[in-house]
């Protein structure tokens, strides 16, 4: 045995007395503060959706509903030209209504839809803003700044006198 790690004798342990060390362990970092330093990193920042994938995923929707009614009119043994005046009055149809805002909420969306929720939680803090009467240009702490502020002027006009 080296180091006294492990058993003195492997007699009746059951095990060869070999000591492996344990890989799992991970050793705490001294170097690493536990949250930024700088100010900016720690303001919350809302994930922006981006435009080109939602209107790719609308238009994915509008055509498999498209190619949903022509496999169905094929099964039922419709004529050719019928099936292509039925479809491209469906398209026509439903990509009118996809270009009209959408109603989507939080709650009924999956979460792999990523630019989906987050269209739809800017949109939500949105109708939480105007609720609350919160200004568009309001910044956070804001208040705080200017009450310091009023607070060393009134500690300078102190001073002055």
């Amino acid at each position: 045995m080296s180091s006294n790690v492990g058993l003195t004798t492997p007699r009746g342990s059951g095990t060869s007395g070999y000591v492996q060390r344990n890989l799992s362990h991970l050793r705490p970092r001294d170097n690493i503060a536990p949250y930024p330093k700088d100010l900016d990193s720690i303001k919350h920042r809302q994930r922006q959706p981006d435009k080109e994938i939602l209107a790719h995923d609308r238009a994915r929707e509008v055509e498999v509903k498209v190619f949903d009614l022509r496999d169905q009119l094929e099964d039922e043994g419709v004529d050719e030209d019928k099936i292509e005046t039925q479809t491209e009055a469906l398209r026509k149809k439903l990509t009118v209504d996809m270009n009209k805002p959408s109603k989507a909420t939080v709650k009924g969306l999956k979460p792999h839809q990523v630019h989906e929720l987050a269209a739809a939680k800017i949109e939500e803090s949105e109708k939480l803003r105007k609720a609350l009467g919160i200004r568009e240009d309001y910044e956070e702490g804001s208040h705080w700044k200017r009450q310091d502020g009023r607070l060393r002027t009134a500690v300078a006009q102190d001073e002055e006198k």
